[in-house]
């Protein structure tokens, strides 16, 4: 077991709570890091008959405690298993912090690609299969939303009312609390969009981070699983639209500054062709969109300004000052495409 396990796993303990509490694992469990960060981290787990499991547990340095809350990341997947949204199958909830440090997860392991930079798209996927996977992702999200919060038991999960204006007031506290400089631009993104909020509608479950790489995809370009549900709450089913649409940029599209450009590889479909199969499959008037996609970009500069305070702070280790740069790049890209979007609302 390598390092990087050593620092998440208690090897003996966790060993024995999941041979007492995941039917049909048996001992000895070979545990992997998969993945993490500031994110939740994610650990395989392969058992003596070769059964295969994924761990899920906080970061190491926690953030917003909320946001690495995982009885609310397994109770979203508990309560999808049977409703059409592809999910893994849910395996057991540890709450007890004795056992490794923090609380913790286990799912099946599911099978498949997660697409996260251009190789993969090429090698993983055909231009046939890239489209279709384009329009998997869309015809998923419309299934999260249309599920019937009550019939799956997650009436209480959180409020249903007020979602943009909850999240305006939680995101601007965070990035009052962490800024580690002045960037007027948010400030003036933040009023107006307080100003223009749209009337919301019912309450759906809102993934929060929906996005292809938090997904995992067959080689036919199905998703087969949705994953990271860490930030998943109830509210508008608008703002995963428009986070999506922030995070893609297809092959004919003006690039976004978020993330790598993946799906711009030749095949995926462009961000209006998504937008238009959400609305056709959803019903749902989507003319309001730049609002959400301006709340998407503010958010994420946000986000990213508070992991960025966390580096300065040695939360997340030793960082060198090339690699602190992006993140500043990063939170103005956004705040300044927030303004942009606000812009072409007007």
């Amino acid at each position: 077991m390598n390092n990087s396990v050593n620092a998440g796993i208690d090897s003996p303990k966790v060993s024995n709570w999941l041979e007492k509490n995941v039917d049909g694992a048996i001992a000895p469990f070979a545990f992997e890091f998969i993945a993490g960060g500031h994110s939740n981290l994610t650990f395989s787990v392969r058992d003596a008959k070769q059964n295969h499991y994924v761990l899920r547990r906080p970061p190491l340095s926690h953030g917003l405690a909320s946001a690495h809350d995982m009885g609310r990341e397994h109770r979203m997947i508990s309560a999808l298993q049977n409703s059409g949204v592809p999910v893994p199958r849910a395996r057991g909830l540890c709450t007890d912090v004795e056992v490794n440090g923090a609380s913790f997860y286990v799912m099946d392991f599911v099978d498949g690609h997660i697409i996260r930079d251009v190789p993969i798209a090429e090698t993983v996927l055909t231009e046939h299969t890239r489209a279709r996977a384009s329009e998997s992702l869309v015809d998923t999200l419309a299934k999260i939303h249309a599920v019937d919060i009550s019939k799956v038991g997650l009436q209480d999960f959180s409020r249903h009312e007020g979602y943009i204006a909850r999240q305006l007031k939680r995101w601007y506290g965070q990035w009052n609390a962490q800024k580690t400089r002045e960037l007027s631009v948010v400030d003036r993104v933040h009023e107006e969009l307080a100003k223009r909020i749209p009337e919301q509608g019912s309450a759906t479950i809102v993934h929060g981070d929906y996005r292809l790489d938090n997904c995992i995809v067959s080689s036919e370009g199905e998703i087969q699983a949705v994953l990271d549900w860490e930030i998943c709450t109830l509210g508008d089913p608008l703002a995963d639209l428009g986070l999506l649409t922030v995070y893609w940029t297809g092959p004919n599209d003006e690039a976004s500054p978020w993330m790598s450009q993946y799906t711009a590889v030749k095949g995926f479909l462009n961000r209006s062709d998504l937008i238009a199969r959400y609305a056709k499959a959803t019903g749902r008037d989507v003319s309001n969109i730049e609002f959400y996609r301006a709340f998407a970009y503010w958010k994420l500069a946000c986000i990213v300004e508070g992991v960025y305070a966390r580096y300065l702070g040695g939360a997340l280790g030793e960082k060198n000052a090339a690699d602190l740069e992006p993140f500043k790049l990063q939170t103005e890209a956004a705040a300044n495409s927030a303004e942009q979007a606000l812009s072409r609302l007007n």
